[in-house]
């Protein structure tokens, strides 16, 4: 009853996404309104982060906590702020896994009875003998290779009680009824950012970056969703 119920669930959300794919048949695909790809939400351990100490500007002084010094440009410090994030992905990676494991049991017994009655003697013997044998063999090989440089303005979406910075981009491009979209979120520090209010991606913690789209050629590098379900619960 589990797995029909998952199953069917399955099916309502693939649907779903098939019935998006038919209303944009012959049309390029929607883009969403702006400022949809903002988060602004905040976890519970985010509240967790020490508190910065209050340090309120004096009476009749110039300086602004938005200055790291008093030699920089004004930075992104403030919710609604924004700020470049420049990404540079040139990622490589190569896995060669062998295992190779056998295992060989054997025993063995000897056993016999003997005797003797009034008509005749008895006199056997045995031998019983048993054992086991297994064996396995695996290959695993994974290469990967990732390149991706852009850059992508971010708005500040909150400010964490010991200073640091929320941010969240989005962005969409239109290009022949395909429509590829970027997000990044994370966490960065006011003084990561440098005077030309621009932060490269090494410096966002919890850094969240995904590259992806929907469209004619998406639609055929994928396979059907009826296809999806039957992977999904197949046994075999």
């Amino acid at each position: 009853m589990k797995k029909l119920a998952l199953a069917m669930m399955a099916t309502s959300l693939l649907s779903g996404c098939a019935n998006q794919a038919v209303r944009e048949i012959g049309r390029a695909p929607s883009m969403s309104p702006i400022g949809s790809g903002l988060q602004y939400a905040q976890t519970p351990q985010m509240a967790l982060y020490p508190k910065q100490p209050d340090n309120r500007m004096a009476g009749y002084s110039i300086w602004s906590d938005a200055q790291a010094n008093l030699f920089r440009d004004l930075r992104a410090i403030n919710v609604g702020d924004v700020l470049t994030v420049k990404i540079r992905l040139n990622d490589e990676a190569a896995f060669d896994n062998k295992t190779n494991r056998s295992r060989v049991n054997k025993s063995g017994m000897n056993f016999g009875i003997s005797g003797q009655t009034q008509d005749a003697s008895i006199d056997t013997k045995g031998d019983l003998n048993y054992g086991s044998s297994t064996s396995t063999k695996g290959d695993g090989k994974t290469e990967r290779s990732e390149r991706l440089s852009l850059m992508v303005a971010a708005v500040v979406t909150g400010v964490l009680e010991n200073g640091n910075l929320l941010i969240s981009g989005s962005q969409e491009v239109r290009v022949n009824h395909e429509l590829r979209i970027l997000n990044v979120a994370g966490i960065v520090r006011p003084q990561d950012v440098d005077s030309n209010n621009r932060i490269s991606y090494e410096k966002i913690a919890e850094a969240r970056i995904s590259y992806g789209g929907r469209g004619r050629l998406t639609e055929v590098q994928q396979p059907p969703w009826g296809q999806q379900v039957v992977d999904l619960f197949s046994p075999i």
